[in-house]
């Protein structure tokens, strides 16, 4: 049995039943043999991005893996590997690596200087011997404490080595689940009763500890509002009375209303890292934190009390013991939730003009309001890509309690492809669509062959503009001399080309029926579709940057 043969027999022993991949490295072969089902994707960024929405969808509970070649498949899976970074997202990568002769030779891609610093675990498997050792430390890296991405690199000259005798067991523990302390514990729990106008922000963590329900059982304790990151979104129920929506560059102006008057501030699974991407707190409102991470403790803002632990677990605690300092009542806050139902009304009011609209071509906002309508949020995960989609959808969309994955730190354009195929088949039953634009399709585009190929019954919603929308103000100058925001192509004839099912949208009137037959092509042919509506170039967001940027 050589290395790679028996890297596949462990992986299989450990759970693993698919992994998506690119050629040319001997992994695909010995995996294939041992029974799981290679996905080829078109280039790797794209396969990176597919694993990492098997991550994020199954909340880490499918080991997700990507197998590439060295050199150029380690370079082109580079901004891949960089996004599941940014956001903590748990793949497994085995790329091949030079023969240990040429590693260290000058003019040889060596990722060792580079990947290091996007990965939370990074090994060259220099000897076969190590193998067992070098998989399980990786699994630790994938399931215990903060996620993250765990690569170990197989040198071609070590792959096709015979082992001098077969691996053992590599006896995984599931992931380690941590209480807090007590006295940390009821130190929050006091600091939220003695607040008169408290939120939650929720993070990721909240997904990955499985901790919706707790944090719904806490909302409703003490009626605080909750607000999400652009990670933690669908990790609380956004059709809920405290729900205060997503956070990001376009935030509901209930979440900027209630957060600006908020006098304590309880983030919940959620690094509080500072990017113009995500919630900032405004000045001078007190910071609790609840972790399971201590290296995120007050890592870019000053917290005043924290608690390390499973957020399913600190959320239990923490409402067993506000249940215990309250005598067992529920302490209500009254003409709290009208308050926020009407903060929501006249939010959703002021943009009634662009969700209702029947202008042409059509405002983006309009095909956000209709994809509601047709499709029931529980019935979907929806993500969405970088740019001006991102920022459209996400505060006006109402996600159900995991029908949402949505990100934006280090990401580049064309993300949201990889992630919904990913979240495809972790959820074969569930709608799943993703929202891109002109540049984000021109990017990858082609990995909708991928979709089509592989069986992957996805939708995809291109916003065509035919334009660099979000770039209309920083590239006023060049685009006046030299049209350097125009792009152009007809999307929904190569997604054709491809083996999808396509149709262009023109009229507003016509966007709820397009959303209806698309989920039907998905559900009783199998067949990924691409949706092509013309939009205008929309550059209004809705409460943009209401705290400043960081």
């Amino acid at each position: 049995m050589n290395t790679v043969d028996a890297m596949a027999q462990l992986l299989r022993e450990a759970g693993v039943t698919r992994f998506v991949c690119y050629p040319t490295s001997p992994v695909i072969e010995a995996m294939a043999s041992a029974g799981m089902r290679p996905i080829i994707c078109r280039q790797e960024r794209v396969g990176v991005g597919i694993a990492d929405g098997i991550a994020r969808a199954s909340a880490g509970a499918e080991t997700a893996v990507f197998a590439m070649q060295f050199g150029p498949g380690v370079e082109n899976a580079f901004a891949g590997i960089t996004t599941a970074y940014s956001d903590s997202s748990p793949v497994l990568l085995l790329p091949l690596g030079h023969p240990r002769p040429k590693q260290g030779v000058p003019g040889y891609f060596d990722p060792a200087f580079s990947l290091p610093s996007v990965t939370k675990l990074y090994e060259t498997l220099n000897v076969p011997e190590r193998l067992g050792d070098s998989l399980r430390r990786a699994f630790v890296a994938l399931r215990q404490g903060r996620r993250g991405p765990a690569l170990v690199e197989v040198p071609w000259d070590v792959a096709t080595q015979e082992l001098t005798q077969p691996p053992g067991p590599l006896n995984l523990l599931p992931p380690v689940r941590s209480r807090g302390s007590s006295a940390d514990t009821e130190r929050v729990a006091r600091r939220l009763l003695a607040a008169k106008r408290p939120v939650v922000l929720a993070g990721q963590g909240v997904r990955y500890a499985g901790a919706t329900p707790q944090l719904v059982a806490l909302a409703e304790w003490l009626d605080l509002p909750v607000a999400t990151t652009l990670l933690g979104k669908s990790t609380f129920p956004e059709d809920h009375a405290l729900s205060l929506g997503t956070g990001g560059v376009g935030l509901p102006g209930v979440l900027v209303e209630t957060l600006r008057e908020a006098d304590l501030v309880l983030a919940v699974g959620s690094s509080l890292s500072r990017h113009y991407m995500t919630v900032k707190i405004p000045a001078g409102i007190p910071v609790l934190q609840i972790t399971n991470a201590h290296d995120d403790i007050a890592r870019e803002c000053a917290v005043e009390e924290a608690v390390v632990g499973d957020a399913a677990l600190v959320l239990e605690d923490l409402l067993a013991c506000l249940r215990d300092l309250t005598g067992g009542k529920p302490r209500p806050r009254d003409g709290l939730r009208a308050t926020l139902a009407k903060r929501r009304a006249d939010w959703l009011a002021a943009w009634a003009h662009k969700l209702d609209s029947y202008e042409q071509p059509i405002t983006p906002y309009r095909v956000v309001a209709e994809c509601m309508k047709a499709i029931p949020p529980q019935d979907t995960i929806v993500t969405h890509d970088a740019g001006s989609p991102r920022d459209q959808l996400t505060p006006f969309y109402r996600a159900a309690p995991g029908g949402y994955l949505s990100w934006g730190k280090s990401h580049a354009l064309g993300c949201g492809l990889g992630l919904i195929m990913g979240a495809k088949l972790v959820h074969p039953q569930k709608v799943c669509m993703n929202f891109m634009g002109d540049a984000a399709f021109g990017m990858v585009g082609l990995d909708i062959e991928t979709a089509v190929r592989c069986g992957i019954p996805t939708i995809t919603v291109v916003l065509k503009n035919s334009t660099m929308a979000v770039e209309t103000q920083s590239m006023a100058r060049s685009h006046e001399l030299y049209r350097t925001r125009d792009l152009g192509g007809d999307y929904a004839g190569v997604a054709r080309s491809l083996g999808a099912h396509a149709e262009t949208i023109e009229d507003p009137a016509q966007i709820g029926a397009a959303f209806k037959r698309a989920r039907e092509v998905t559900e009783t042919r199998g067949q990924p579709v691409v949706l092509q509506f013309l939009t205008s170039a929309e550059t209004a967001v809705s409460e943009r940057a209401a705290f400043g940027m960081f």
